[in-house]
């Protein structure tokens, strides 16, 4: 049988941390962090089993990422551009031009650089039209008089 040393979990450990520094998110930092655990529980009882401390190590990972969920659920950070990741979202309340008609309750506008369909009531090209709300990646839209 095989002997799995301490130092192998800190080893584990570290390949997960280079992993991490590689990657976008945190996926690989808790499992380093349950490496770097389980190596000092091993260090600390000797004893343990190989069965028991591949148990510690995939169980750290799921209490830390639950808890690590709660604690962001709890604190949010309040930032002063609440809508800066949500593109469509910024829009609503803009007015815009229709660049194809709506015809059967689907259209299309242009924002800046880029198309969105629309849904709403028929008008013809060149309307202009209100944003109401948003839907995926379409919008909801008023005529305006």
């Amino acid at each position: 049988m095989i002997e799995f040393v301490f130092w192998y979990w800190w080893v584990l450990a570290f390949v997960f941390l280079i992993l991490e520094m590689l990657t976008p998110g945190f996926f690989f930092m808790w499992l380093a962090v349950s490496g770097l655990i389980t190596g000092l529980i091993a260090w600390l009882i000797p004893a343990l089993s190989l069965n028991i401390q591949v148990f510690i190590f995939s169980l750290f990972p799921v209490l830390a990422v639950t808890a690590w969920r709660y604690y962001g659920k709890k604190f949010t950070v309040e930032t002063d551009q609440p809508l800066l990741n949500k593109r469509g979202a910024q829009y609503i309340g803009g007015v815009f031009s229709l660049h194809e008609p709506i015809v059967n309750g689907q259209g299309k506008i242009k924002v800046g650089d880029s198309f969105w369909k629309v849904h709403g009531e028929d008008c013809d090209i060149g309307t202009k039209v209100k944003v109401t709300a948003i839907r995926g990646t379409v919008f909801d839209v008023e005529k305006l008089d």
